[in-house]
């Protein structure tokens, strides 16, 4: 795949990988912390527990899992669905440990589900299920999502609802710094892009705003019970919603391995998929124990690959070594943990642009019709759709089906799951019945 010789640039790359995994995980730990109400002393703990579990997950993967530099963290479809439910919890009055009992046991039964699915060769399964072009609108959404997201964090939106207009500039300043280099750069300067925007853009946050409050607050870490979100319990509507969520998360590792194995070269094995699995599942049944999401594969690291042409996967194991470390000694990690976030978020906002012209790519290769066009637009415009609805509009649904309705990105690639089954059940049909079939010519650009 890669030569196993450590390299300076590899070295490099590896720092590189380090500011890409706390850039986007360090505000998961802390976000939760706060919202199932943990005292600081427990929420500085957790994150250091995220530290641990994220940068051993990411060495694991790199070098006995899929062996390929794509990381693994806290599931972002599973934040979406846990910041759905427990805002749900608080509207209707539910006591927020109840919520958090009921997702700790969601969570072990996902991770279950995902180990020994994937240790039975499930990901054949998926792939029928998952075609290319269902993969490209999960692509496509989670570009949306995550662009979303982070362009909220570079404009350092204030609890009066108002951006912060200074910061916000300094951020649209290291995008297009980045941009420029990732574009235009050549050798080093396009390869560690990111590298040189968080390094630069958090010296002149620094120099900018000494006194800003747009900085992760940490506390020192305090001994914390098992399962501090609340004591697991079995409920049925959650219990569901794990099931559904995660298949949705092991088709987000099949659309990643897919993915990578076209930037590669070669196409992942069933082992591949196997290892990968097993390693991610297993480590998303200890997660809760301390408060964690479960874990997933992050497609958005394809958009690193591409950003900096650097694919040797001991630069993610050096990475996962870093981010390691900064669990084990306190102090390091709160000093990184103090990255403000509208500089992380301008360099990953450029980095995850490159997502969507994989996504793009991939819808080209599929020669859609006019036609079949509507597989792509139903699903992504669905999806966007419910994105950019209010959660509240969802209130008068069953608790168990708010948080997947709710979510643009689940519906999204269920709706396009949908789609392509019926899509092909009509081509079986046709051929059976050997009826002709209906022209349709591309579509064309007008002028």
């Amino acid at each position: 795949m890669n030569s196993g010789r450590i390299t300076p640039k590899v070295a490099l790359a590896g720092v590189q990988w380090m500011f890409f995994i706390l850039a986007n995980t360090i505000v998961v730990p802390i976000t939760l912390g706060q919202l199932f109400g943990l005292p600081p002393g427990q929420i500085a703990f957790t994150l250091q527990i995220s530290c641990i579990l994220t940068g051993a997950v990411c060495i694991l993967q790199a070098l006995a899992g899929h062996r390929f530099a794509v990381m693994d963290g806290p599931s972002g479809v599973w934040w979406g669905i846990t910041l759905s439910l427990v805002a749900a919890a608080s509207a209707s009055g539910t006591p927020v440990a109840e919520i958090g009992g009921g997702l700790a046991a969601g969570f072990m039964l996902a991770g279950l589900l995902m180990a020994v699915l994937g240790g039975l060769g499930f990901s054949r399964q998926l792939t029928k299920w998952f075609t290319p072009v269902v993969m490209s609108i999960s692509l496509f959404l989670l570009a949306v999502q995550l662009i979303m997201h982070f362009f909220e964090g570079m404009l350092d939106i204030q609890p009066s609802g108002h951006m912060n207009g200074p910061v916000a500039a300094l951020s649209v300043g290291i995008a297009v710094l980045v941009g420029i280099l990732t574009v235009k750069g050549r050798g080093p300067l396009a390869n560690f892009s990111m590298l040189i925007g968080i390094t630069a853009g958090w010296i002149a946050f620094d120099l900018l705003f000494p006194s800003a409050g747009g900085k992760a607050a940490v506390h020192e870490a305090s001994a914390t019970p098992l399962f501090p979100w609340g004591a697991p319990r079995l409920d049925a509507g959650i219990l569901i919603a794990a099931f559904i969520v995660g298949l949705i998360n092991m088709s987000n590792t099949v659309t990643a391995l897919h993915t990578a194995g076209q930037l590669y070269g070669q196409a992942p094995t069933e082992g591949q998929h196997r290892r990968s699995f097993l390693i991610t599942g297993v480590s998303s049944i200890i997660a809760p124990l301390f408060g964690q999401l479960p874990f997933g594969t992050f497609v958005s690291s394809l958009g690193l690959l591409e950003s900096t042409r650097i694919l040797h996967r001991q630069a993610l194991a050096i990475g996962g070594a870093l981010f390691l470390a900064l669990g084990l000694v306190p102090q390091l990690g709160q000093w990184f943990a103090a990255l403000p976030i509208s500089v992380g978020s301008a360099v990953l906002f450029v980095a995850y642009l490159q997502m969507f012209g994989t996504a793009f790519r991939a819808i080209q290769s599929q020669g859609i019709d006019a036609r079949g066009f509507y597989r792509i637009a139903v699903p992504l415009l669905l999806g966007i759709s419910i994105m950019n609805t209010p959660a509240a509009v969802f209130a008068e649904l069953p608790l168990f089906l708010r948080p997947l309705v709710g979510n643009g990105l689940v519906v999204g690639i269920l709706a396009s799951v949908v789609l392509e089954f019926l899509a092909r059940r009509a081509a079986q049909a046709q051929a059976e019945l050997k009826l002709p079939g209906v022209r349709t010519e591309p579509l064309k650009a007008e002028g």
